[in-house]
């Protein structure tokens, strides 16, 4: 059991779209990424996913609405629902989320990452 600042974390990273895991709970990764531009359109067959905005504005589309999260804010992404997350400036998300998620889901993109960093 350990303290973790959440600020100090983001200070070790700079790349964008490449989430790095910070914990663990109950088969769930707590995940921090920055985030700047537009993903790739994606979903999850059988994960959820928690969004939760740190820093910034963040656009999340769905294919018939578009939400805006603002800093302290966060919403859940159900299983299946296509999304796809844009970032004017930098924006700094917390994800919770199943360990063996892929963050671009079933697409194979440039941005997919294989294996999480740990920091």
């Amino acid at each position: 059991m350990e303290v973790i600042n959440v600020k100090d974390k983001f200070g070790l990273f700079s790349d964008q779209w490449s989430p790095k895991v910070i914990g663990e709970l109950n088969g769930q990764h707590v995940k921090l990424a920055k985030v700047e531009g537009e993903f790739v359109w994606h979903s999850h067959e059988h994960e959820d996913e928690l969004f939760y905005i740190m820093k910034g504005t963040l656009m999340m589309e769905l294919r018939d609405k578009k939400l805006t999260l603002n800093e302290g804010e966060m919403c859940i992404i159900p299983k299946g629902v296509e999304h796809r997350p844009i970032a004017k400036e930098e924006v700094w998300i917390m994800l919770f989320e199943p360990a063996q998620i892929k963050h671009t889901g079933e697409v194979q993109h440039e941005l997919t990452v294989e294996k999480y960093d740990w920091i």
